[in-house]
């Protein structure tokens, strides 16, 4: 099951039963359910307004490049990103419903040392910063991984 939710987009239980049928394991959804639990799975939205079981420091490419600080999230990526204020050191980054929990992950995948930290709801995502990061910096961090223009001044 691992290696499926590693390897493969798939965004429902039914989905999951139905690949882990394919190679020859009958499981119930309750079953399913605990197991997903059990590997601390979560649900994020992808960039076809999807959703996907990802696992947590699923050492995926993408999570070692935003780890290594090697990839930024291109503009067209599909973040669900409205807006971002920052007031001291707590960021409030604004998204479309259903997409903080996977920006969230992105973020705190970044391992960036001037956020210490995220707090994902549905639609908003509290991000903790360093408070002796430069806001110069915190900026610079938050584009990196944000579709947000350079000369834009947020609060």
């Amino acid at each position: 099951m691992v290696d499926l939710i590693k390897n493969q987009c798939i965004g429902s239980q039914e989905e999951l039963a139905a690949k882990l049928s394919e190679h020859g394991y009958e499981v119930t959804q309750a079953t399913l359910s605990r197991d997903l639990k059990m590997l601390k799975t979560t649900k994020v939205p992808t960039d076809r307004g999807t959703y996907m079981y990802i696992m947590p420091d699923s050492n995926t490419l993408k999570d070692k490049l935003l780890a290594k600080g090697a990839a930024d999230i291109s503009p067209n990526f599909q973040s669900g990103f409205i807006s971002l204020t920052i007031s001291g050191n707590i960021a409030v980054i604004k998204t479309r419903n259903g997409y903080a929990a996977g920006l969230a992950y992105d973020i705190d995948m970044s391992q960036s040392k001037e956020i210490l930290g995220t707090i994902p709801g549905s639609d908003t995502i509290f991000a903790v910063l360093d408070e002796n990061a430069s806001r110069e910096a915190v900026m610079e961090t938050f584009r990196k991984l944000l579709p947000i223009d350079k000369t834009h001044n947020y609060r």
